[in-house]
């Protein structure tokens, strides 16, 4: 049985609030009411709505916002919506002053050269990527002219998962600011008629609720309204911000007066069965627990809570084990045992005395857990109507024993041999989640990631909670022979209390006059059938309610699951198979308009009669991202020639200079551990450090030897934040507080005049408000090469806001400097002419070399022509290489 997260949309609507790089003011008191409420720096927000339709558990939502500049100049308005990962993107319209540009889904890569030409000629902003537990983040900006009306409206469907007994909406809410027309407006229609509807709102009180929120239902038929006015939006009584700040959630369920419902429209039919009042599968779960030394701390402690409030929920039937790994595996009993109150009691005590220590052998753990559930079952030690499975924690990646994930897929695959599930829960970033996920997900169960939060105990409990009531095993949902084609999955091994099966389908023939449906099922104390006929014309009769219903949405389900499905096959497919599976789930998301791992979506908009281009995108990773930037020219600076400045490879610092349509650049040799000033800006509290590292072994020849920069420090001292970033690692610091990401995600975090952005193994983009962009490259070689090890580049691509006193190795380039070649002749290298520099009243030797700029092709990178200057930058830089040494990172 497949789990999702729920059902999530954020909303933020921003307009430019305040310089970039300063924090947004705080409430202020209203004193006599302006009339200009609602208007933050010249533009107001003036209607939000939220549209939900919801039909037979598939959401079809519409975000539409409309802003309006009330400067006397052009001003920039931002969207943002974080939506569901499990949600797809199926248009989005921008209309501006009554002309409306939509948007197109394209396969990834045709979209992706249509944006990159546009970036090649200056004609967009870069993306905006971000993904929090359940969320990706889409954003979109565009300036607008003084007195210019500006409507954003995006569409995206997904079908909702029933989650302990209910279907969930949670829509977080964040104007930013008050805004006079404020609507979340659900209507939801169900066949088998609604049994509860709720909704409740975290950031408002119930008295206030009452008062804007509506929500009633009836039959099949449910709405949901909530429209705060401008007070009820207000912090307080005389404040001018609002406190729409928090979560608003629907929830509701369907009669279940029946265990299934089958329902058919245009040739294609879906089937929903959740049975309920079974009696519980007794299981067999042996939990497989990482205490390596990198548990140590909060994270022990919260699973040790976890563990313990789990064996409460136990049912005596049940039988359990304990493995512990680390470098070696140790385990609680020899074999499973019965979950007596005795053996509970037992169970605790040693759950309270588990200590971490070590490294981490996942595949010994995990073989010792399936041997020993596979025995128990061979020697009858357990109920012949019972089930098994495997749960295993972990925060790392393997790094004794058997370490390759690769070998560790197959010995598990091969020990499981199908007949029962795996459970993985990734505690934290630093560990490989899609080695996770895959080998999960071919042992018929998921991953799941467990955030390092004050609720990760709860996380744990949580999930524990969706599978601990097995109430059928074997799961198989048959239909007519010859009847039907392209069917989503039919076969479960479990059914779980509280959950759905969902399988969808298409008709061969539209002009049958019944359908029927059998589930079969293996239950506690016996085997089930469970069959549903359907009368097509009483069927045809039932669905003409279409109030609520949009016409083609079992075809659109279909296609939905289909291509979830069909993704979720590919990650674990090779060759000619993988080929197969990505064209049909290609065909099909561009058929069906859907923003997948596989498409983008463009939208053009005209600018000064030239096309102007932006891409919105849905990478397929453990944390999936989708972003769209669109950004006209008038009223931001964009310089027309950016110089940039970066350092990368031996190092090799290369300074462009877009004066001489050339490039200048210098090799720093210095020992490794030696710490470098890149840059130093005393008026914007800027510093970016760097320290050396050498090769494996270390080799002492000055000549021979390859040095690089292994670890960034970059600081603003006015934010209190620093930031240290290795190959293994990024560390954000924000005063005393801290936290660590890894670069196995895609994630972006940010904060009044800051934003870092990193992308999955390649690198990280860290921008402190509008015009100061870095970019850190991560360069990565095989882990056992004799003599390499992974290293660093760092890029500045935007510094026009830097001051005028930044200084240090990249920095005191920041600002217009010239310099002559002449003289140019043959040089000791034949293929590399020599030549005479002027440049800061020093006439230099220069050799005729390139470089590589890392930043699109972190593989191969692309030829930068230079003038090489020798000596450790000698005549170029300021004063020489030395004076930039410090003694710490810090």
């Amino acid at each position: 049985m497949a789990f999702a997260w729920w059902p999530c949309l954020i909303l933020a609507l921003l307009s430019s609030l305040a310089a970039p790089g300063f924090p947004r003011s705080p409430s202020r008191p209203l004193g006599k009411r302006s009339l200009l409420e609602g208007v933050v720096n010249g533009i107001e927000v003036y209607s939000t709505k939220i549209s939900c339709k919801v039909t037979s558990r598939f959401a079809h939502n519409v975000v539409t916002t409309r802003a309006v500049n009330r400067a006397d100049t052009a001003k920039e308005v931002s969207f943002d919506v974080e939506l569901p990962k499990t949600a797809f993107v199926t248009n989005f319209t921008l209309t501006i002053d009554g002309v409306t540009y939509p948007g197109n889904v394209k396969e990834k890569e045709v979209a992706k050269k249509q944006y990159e030409k546009a970036v090649s000629q200056g004609k967009t902003a870069g993306l905006v990527k971000a993904s929090g537990r359940k969320l990706e983040k889409f954003t979109v900006s565009v300036n607008v002219a003084a007195g210019s009306k500006v409507t954003f409206e995006l569409t995206y469907e997904e079908l909702l998962k029933r989650h302990k007994g209910k279907y969930e909406m949670y829509l977080k809410v964040q104007p930013k600011q008050l805004v006079k027309h404020f609507e979340i407006e659900a209507d939801i229609y169900e066949p088998q008629g609604i049994s509860t509807l709720d909704a409740e709102a975290s950031f408002i009180t119930n008295d206030l609720l009452g008062s804007a929120l509506t929500k009633s239902f009836s039959g099949k038929k449910g709405h949901v309204s909530f429209k705060p006015s401008m007070d009820q939006q207000r912090s307080c009584p005389t404040c001018t911000d609002s406190l729409l700040n928090g979560n608003f959630i629907i929830t509701y369920d369907v009669n279940r007066e029946s265990p299934a419902n089958v329902q058919i429209v245009n040739g294609y039919f879906v089937h929903f069965f959740a049975p309920q009042g079974l009696p519980v599968v007794p299981k067999s779960v042996v939990f497989v627990i990482d205490i390596s030394g990198s548990m140590h701390g909060r994270k022990m402690e919260q699973t040790k809570d976890a563990l313990l409030k789990i064996l409460d929920d136990m049912k005596e039937l049940d039988y359990l084990n304990f493995i512990l790994f680390s470098g070696d595996v140790t385990t609680w009993k020899d074999d499973l045992v019965q979950a007596t109150p005795e053996n509970i009691q037992e169970a605790r005590i040693f759950v309270k005395n588990i200590h971490d220590q070590g490294m981490t052998n996942i595949n010994d753990g995990l073989m010792r857990a399936i041997n020993m559930l596979n025995k128990a079952r061979e020697e009858q030690r357990v109920p012949e109507r019972s089930t098994s499975i495997v749960i295993m924690l972990t925060d790392g990646d393997a790094n004794i024993g058997e370490s390759r994930p690769e070998k560790i897929q197959e010995n598990v695959r091969n020990a499981i041999g199908g007949k029962f599930p795996l459970y993985n829960l990734g505690f934290g970033n630093n560990l490989n989640y899609n080695f996770l996920e895959s080998m999960a997900l071919e042992n018929h169960g998921l991953a799941r990631r467990i955030y390092e939060d004050s609720d990760a105990n709860l996380q744990l409990q949580g999930f524990y909670e969706e599978v601990a009531t097995p109430l059928l095993t074997s799961v198989e949902l048959e239909y007519p022979e010859n009847a039907i084609q392209d069917l989503t999955q039919n076969a479960y091994q479990h059914f779980y209390d509280g959950s759905e099966i969902v399988v969808a389908g298409r008709l061969l023939d539209e002009d049958m006059n019944n359908f029927k449906a059998d589930v079969k099922g293996h239950g506690a104390t016996n085997d089930l059938t469970f069959t549903e006929e359907v009368d097509m014309k009483e069927m045809e009769k039932a669905l003409k309610e279409q109030d609520y219903i949009f016409g083609n949405y079992i075809e659109r389900l279909w296609a939905y699951l289909t291509i979830e499905q069909l993704l979720e096959k590919r990650k674990n497919a090779h060759g000619e198979e993988k080929e197969n599976l990505t064209a049909q789930a290609l065909d099909l998301s561009l058929k069906y308009h859907f923003v997948t791992p596989l498409t983008s979506m463009v939208v053009t908009k005209p600018e000064d009669n030239e096309d102007q281009t932006a891409i919105a995108d849905k990478p397929g990773e453990a944390f999936l991202s989708l972003s769209l930037s669109l950004s006209a020219s008038t009223a931001s600076y964009q310089p027309p020639q950016t110089p940039y400045y970066y350092v990368d490879g031996d190092p090799h610092f290369i300074i462009q200079v877009p004066q001489k349509d050339d490039a200048i650049c210098f090799n720093i040799d210095e020992e490794p551990g030696t710490v470098l000033r890149l840059i130093q800006d005393p008026i914007t509290g800027l510093t970016v450090n760097g320290q050396i590292i050498g090769e494996k072994g270390g080799n002492s020849d000055s000549k021979t030897r390859k040095t690089y920069f292994g670890k960034l420090g970059i600081a603003n001292a006015h934010m209190d934040f620093r930031m240290e970033v290795t190959p293994e690692k990024i560390i954000l610091g924000n005063g005393a507080a801290q936290s660590t990401l890894s670069w196995l995600d895609t994630v972006t975090i940010t904060q009044d005049g800051l934003s870092v952005t990193i992308n999955r193994k390649k690198n990280m983009v860290v921008s402190f408000g509008d015009g100061v962009t870095f970019v850190v490259v991560l360069h990565q070689v095989w882990k056992k090469h004799p003599v390499h090890q992974d290293f660093l580049g760092f890029y500045v691509v935007d510094s026009h806001r830097m001051s005028a006193q930044t200084h240090g190795l990249l920095g005191q380039f920041f600002h217009p400097f010239d310099f002559k070649v002449s003289d140019i002749h043959r040089g000791s290298d034949p293929t590399k002419p020599d030549a005479t520099m002027v440049v800061k009243n020093h006439r230099l030797t220069v050799t005729r070399g390139s470089q590589k700029d890392y930043r699109k092709d972190v593989s191969f990178g692309t030829k930068v022509a230079c003038w090489f200057v020798h000596n450790n930058g000698e005549g170029l830089i300021d004063g020489v290489h030395s004076n930039y040494i410090i003694p710490e990172l810090f």
